[in-house]
């Protein structure tokens, strides 16, 4: 099963939005094509890639019309095509690799992190200790295998046509080791450098604010450049990472990521409370 990206959601939606149009059920549509009506659900929901011969006899049969056709079987090629976190599917659970491959599409990344550095902002030696401390016993060679993935993640940040990339911090995550003094020292350091970025803003949320709506878990919210992509959130639990797409949960998980910046230091105190925190380290 590939992992759901961006364009595939975006081309199940499209089949969804044309079936309806055209008054079909699931099951009618699927007699068209000689299918079955899971099947067509599992493409509606991008839980299957289609065939771009599938997608053009499904839109011919809706009464698309040519162009929206064409662009729609573009789609469905496009969609195909394996991302570089292919390589890397041994590793991860589903649910991770699906996260991953959205995150790689998205434009608009923000994420609060309440125990550790967000992911896209840790080095190397910081990845290390989270992975030797995660719940899971790993073999040196596992550990080199996830720093790697960890690392290829974040070259997007710095590459052609980076995402924006808003990460709240809690300073309790700041200041809980990840490591020895060198490796917390060099990931202060990083966060200084990488909120220099102008598609990167750091912000933390001191220990003096309190309680707040973030305190519970981390949560991750992507966008996309096509507007017909509505966005994603994810939280992570001790089950793993959850995505959610469900507009009431979608609201919920915007609201807390509101409330978080204003909770939040602006980046300006931000980066002198990093300053603070490597200084008296």
């Amino acid at each position: 099963m590939a992992p759901k990206t961006a364009r595939a959601r975006r081309l199940g939606i499209a089949l969804r939005t044309h079936r309806e149009a055209a008054g079909l059920t699931l099951e009618a549509a699927a007699d068209e094509i000689n299918s079955t009506r899971s099947t067509l659900s599992r493409y509606e929901n991008a839980q299957t890639l289609i065939s771009p011969a599938t997608v053009r006899a499904l839109l011919t049969c809706y009464g698309v019309g040519a162009d929206e056709v064409a662009a729609a079987v573009e789609l469905a090629k496009d969609a195909r095509k394996p991302g570089w976190w292919v390589s890397y599917s041994y590793l991860l659970d589903r649910r991770t690799i699906d996260f991953i491959a959205l995150e790689a599409e998205a434009t608009g990344i923000a994420n609060f992190e309440p125990s550790v550095v967000p992911g896209l902002l840790q080095t190397a030696d910081y990845v290390r200790g989270v992975m030797r401390g995660g719940p899971h016993t790993l073999t040196d060679e596992q550990v080199e295998q996830r720093v790697h993935l960890r690392l290829d993640r974040q070259q997007r940040l710095t590459g052609g046509e980076p995402p924006i990339f808003d990460a709240i911090i809690d300073e309790a995550a700041l200041l809980r080791p990840v490591g020895d003094r060198t490796v917390m020292d060099g990931q202060l350091r990083h966060l200084l450098k990488m909120a220099e970025l102008p598609n990167i803003t750091v912000q933390v949320i001191p220990l003096r604010a309190g309680y707040h709506r973030g305190t519970r878990g981390s949560l991750h919210i992507l966008e996309f450049a096509d507007p017909e992509d509505p966005i994603i959130a994810s939280v992570e639990t001790v089950a793993g990472q959850m995505v959610l797409d469900r507009p009431g949960d979608l609201r919920t998980c915007t609201k807390i990521m509101e409330h978080l910046r204003t909770v939040a230091l602006t980046p300006a105190a931000s980066r002198d409370q990093l300053h603070q925190l490597l200084k008296g380290r």
